[in-house]
């Protein structure tokens, strides 16, 4: 293993940590917050539990109509996405580090997986779309190894669909997650991108922009990958011991939507 796989490997080992903290969980499970992430300085950033708790409101639709085949939620939180997605029939397999926010995602409906983005993933180099909503352009807290990761696992001009901060910010910071009550995490590395930060790094990194919008004052991102060469990736076909999936039944996938993430 070389020394930025296992830099990254260590990353997704700590953000999984500081996710799975009791105020996370419990805030999922109950459904309400309030629930915060807290930079080194004190500064708060609100989490919108009770939305990401509900079903897909009209933003969260405006960009699940640009979704294309195959779709990977990564960070799929409680699972409204993927719930939305699986109802009207899409493949679409979650992710995230939360075993609470798997467990939701499966009891909607929806497939997930226990997992991080930057470790093996099923279907590798042939989902259709991915998407990095509420935020999770900031998972890890290096957006361009982020970027280049979805680039991996998306087919060649494949499309990433991204939310970005509604204020004209590029930082990469230390966050806890923390309750009302003064209960925190440990702390992980996360980035807050604007669109217009966003962008400069996608094209700097060879992706191209396909369009952007706002809904309800939230701001995306469309970005296609650059038809190139496959780069070379893991093989992980099986779900490791501590994958949760679905018991959803498999469809046989049309043309355009290759993955199987059963």
């Amino acid at each position: 293993m070389s020394v930025a796989d296992t830099a990254r490997t260590a990353t997704a080992a700590g953000t999984a940590t500081a996710w799975c903290v009791d105020p996370y969980a419990d805030a999922l499970r109950d459904g309400r917050g309030p629930l915060f992430l807290r930079r080194t300085d004190g500064w708060l950033l609100p989490l919108e539990i009770e939305r990401w708790c509900a079903r897909a409101d009209a933003a969260d639709l405006s960009a699940l109509r640009w979704c294309e085949g195959a779709v990977l939620d990564v960070g799929c939180g409680p699972g409204r996405l993927v719930a939305d997605l699986a109802f009207r029939g899409r493949t679409v397999l979650g992710i995230d580090v939360s075993e609470a926010a798997v467990n939701h995602t499966v009891e909607l409906g929806g497939q997930a997986l226990r997992r991080s983005v930057f470790e093996p993933l099923p279907g590798e180099g042939r989902w259709n779309t991915a998407l990095l909503i509420d935020g999770n352009i900031g998972i890890g807290g290096d957006p361009d190894a982020l970027l280049r990761r979805i680039a991996q696992l998306l087919a060649p001009s494949g499309l990433l669909i991204a939310e970005t901060a509604p204020v004209d910010v590029d930082e990469q910071v230390q966050v806890r997650v923390t309750d009302a009550q003064g209960a925190a995490g440990a702390p992980f590395p996360w980035a807050r991108l604007g669109s217009r930060a966003l962008l400069k790094r996608a094209r700097r990194l060879g992706w191209r922009t396909d369009g952007q919008w706002t809904a309800d004052g939230r701001c995306f991102v469309a970005l296609r990958r650059a038809r190139t060469e496959r780069i070379s990736i893991h093989s992980a076909d099986t779900p490791n011991s501590t994958a949760v999936i679905s018991s959803q039944r498999a469809r046989k996938p049309s043309p355009d939507e290759p993955v199987d993430a059963s």
